[in-house]
């Protein structure tokens, strides 16, 4: 059944010693699920309260509807799976009247994760949303599955701040921008981002990755290739985390394989704020609230008072 009371009973032990806040929003705890796993979160309001997360960030939302690539769309891989959905969703004036009213009964943050395929195309969806009451908008120029825009924007430096700046300036709502992997210097990018005005970091999207059936000889997804995600890739999001903790000043949401509390603690000692649950949602539906007890069992144990406490020594 769902609960459908926005500011309603949630848990009191999860109290203020979980709070994080991100660019002046603040979250009651650091447990938030990644974009393209949770969408509005109808599908798993049957399994737990949407009250006791930090926030949605719903799936990746355009200005107009996109349809997606060519199926097959997964695979499955060792310690993860590989998609190539291609950011289908219907647009964002079908999620703004038939999905937002739904998030928006529940005491939850809800971060937008915007699309688009050119500047005019973020531009467009970001004012779609002028007046909306977003929390806070994700903004993607990450995406590896997509044959225009989004990963192509994320891994030079200038575009990146080009892009950042460009949005910001049609929005009062605090942006986080969602970084690719697939670069060879993930600081340089996260400082451009930082440059052109960025709120917050979220990283890492997937890993470019491909797989052939050696059987009728042909790549398995329709698009060749996709985004890697799962256990295999966390080594690479922490590192990337910490990297970027150290050199910008804004917070950041770690990703990447985060299916355990002990994950989530590992991304927040390299120095994320927050931590995003993707492909564990798949899995077991309950892996968010498991997350978050969790971290509540550490703190009780090693005697942390405050979630941000939690630091490499």
């Amino acid at each position: 059944m769902e609960n459908n009371s926005r500011g309603s009973s949630h848990d009191k032990s999860m109290s203020n010693r979980l709070e994080v806040n991100i660019a002046g929003v603040t979250l009651k705890n650091p447990v938030i699920t990644a974009s393209g796993t949770f969408n509005s979160g109808r599908e798993y309001s049957q399994f737990f309260d949407l009250n006791k997360l930090g926030a949605i960030t719903v799936k990746g939302v355009s200005h107009e509807p996109w349809a997606g690539n060519p199926p097959p769309r997964t695979a499955e891989t060792y310690g993860g799976m590989l998609n190539a959905v291609g950011l289908q969703n219907p647009g964002a004036q079908a999620f703004i009247k038939e999905d937002l009213p739904f998030m928006r009964q529940f005491d939850t943050k809800v971060i937008v994760n915007l699309c688009g395929k050119t500047t005019e195309e973020y531009i467009n969806v970001i004012r779609d949303f002028e007046g909306i009451d977003i929390d806070l908008f994700e903004l993607n120029i990450s995406c590896p599955n997509i044959k225009a825009g989004g990963m192509a924007m994320g891994t030079d430096p200038k575009m990146t701040e080009f892009i950042t700046r460009e949005v910001k300036k049609y929005t009062a709502t605090p942006v986080v921008v969602k970084l690719s992997p697939n670069v060879t210097d993930i600081v340089s990018i996260a400082k451009a981002a930082e440059a052109g005005g960025a709120d917050g970091i979220s990283l890492i999207n997937t890993l470019l990755g491909m797989k052939i059936d050696i059987h009728k000889k042909k790549p398995v997804l329709g698009n060749v290739f996709g985004g890697l995600s799962g256990p295999g890739i966390k080594p690479v999001a922490v590192r990337m985390v910490y990297q970027v903790s150290r050199a910008v000043s804004i917070p950041i949401i770690g990703m990447g394989g985060v299916a355990t509390w002990e994950d989530a603690i590992e991304f927040i000692m390299a120095g994320a704020t927050a931590v995003a649950v993707g492909m564990a949602n798949f899995a077991n539906p309950l892996a968010t609230m498991e997350i978050l007890d969790g971290i509540n069992a550490y703190m009780d144990k090693c005697d942390i008072k405050n979630i941000g406490d939690i630091k490499l020594i």
